[in-house]
């Protein structure tokens, strides 16, 4: 039986790669890798924002709150941290490059 072969294909042939780059030349950031980027980026934040919002939520129930109380908690707190990442993302895409 043969062994598997992997053959590898540059992505983008004929491409410029980093080192091919002069001095005053910027490499070029394709929009395919940004779009999957900020789709990570908003998972991240959705799942952080749920896991901290069910924390809180069983936080409140554990101190003795009614459910309708422990759900207002629960959706404060997701939508405080998904608003704390909406800043952090605004400062951040502020700054110079």
């Amino acid at each position: 039986m043969c062994s598997t072969v992997f053959i590898l294909v540059p992505a983008n042939p004929g491409a410029q790669q980093l080192h091919d780059l002069g001095p005053c030349q910027r490499p070029t950031f394709y929009r395919e890798s940004v779009v999957a980027v900020v789709l990570l980026y908003t998972l991240l934040v959705t799942v952080v924002a749920l896991l901290t919002a069910a924390c809180a939520g069983k936080l409140a129930r554990m101190d003795g709150a009614t459910f309708p109380t422990a759900l207002a908690r629960a959706a404060t707190t997701f939508a405080t941290v998904v608003t704390l990442a909406a800043t952090v993302t605004a400062a951040l895409t502020a700054l110079p490059t």
